[in-house]
């Protein structure tokens, strides 16, 4: 089951390495879960867990490149924050690229950890906003009967009242009245603001209004 606190996900062979970042972050005040191998992380994980991951970047089984690369192509963007040795850094500048937060050679300084965690973590926050605004959007969009997602289609594609009602085989005076429930029912205060919200759904994957 999700939660709705934020976790830290460490995740490190090093039994001790785990034990003392489980402990620092827990007495900083951060809810921490700490994982022997990303195989029982993702065992454990729920990708609508909120929080973020300390991650050791080479580990036996799935390294921590390949842990990152994963979740990436499952849709999970939990921001990383890496550990590495000091032979690691080309994998670790790799994974930057890739999107990680930061990465971190040992040995390295506790306020230099929590530092990369709290941007980690305003990043997680920046990210659930997203999620929760595309969800009351595709919410809003669900609300709509058929005939209105139609004329929204229309709408935001820069159409006139006029091209919409003869494209659609109806009065003009009826798409008025479809576009005026529309702009109510998803709560947009202007055209620019609906299409902004359209435009939010279809990044995410949602098929466009029918037009």
């Amino acid at each position: 089951m999700a939660s709705n606190e934020a976790t830290v996900f460490i995740v490190d062979d090093d039994e001790a390495v785990r034990d003392s970042l489980g402990l620092l972050l827990r007495s900083v005040g951060y809810r921490a879960r700490c994982y022997a191998s990303a195989k029982d992380f993702l065992k454990a994980f729920d990708p609508r867990d909120y929080g973020c991951m300390v991650l050791d970047i080479r580990m036996p089984g799935m390294t921590g490149l390949e842990l990152q690369k994963h979740l990436s192509e499952i849709g999970c963007n939990i921001p990383i924050v890496f550990i590495t040795g000091h032979g690691d850094i080309p994998m670790a500048v790799e994974a930057v690229r890739l999107g990680a937060v930061d990465f971190l050679q040992k040995p390295f300084e506790d306020q230099e950890l929590v530092d990369r965690i709290n941007d980690a973590l305003r990043q997680a926050a920046e990210q659930r906003e997203g999620e929760l605004e595309r969800l009351e959007i595709l919410d809003r969009i669900d609300s709509l009967t058929a005939r209105e997602k139609q004329v929204m289609g229309q709408v935001v594609l820069g159409k006139a009242n006029k091209v919409i009602a003869g494209d659609l085989g109806v009065s003009q005076r009826t798409v008025e009245i479809h576009r005026a429930r529309v702009m109510e029912k998803m709560q947009a205060n202007s055209l620019a603001h609906l299409v902004r919200m359209v435009m939010v759904a279809e990044a995410q994957g949602t098929p466009p209004p029918a037009a």
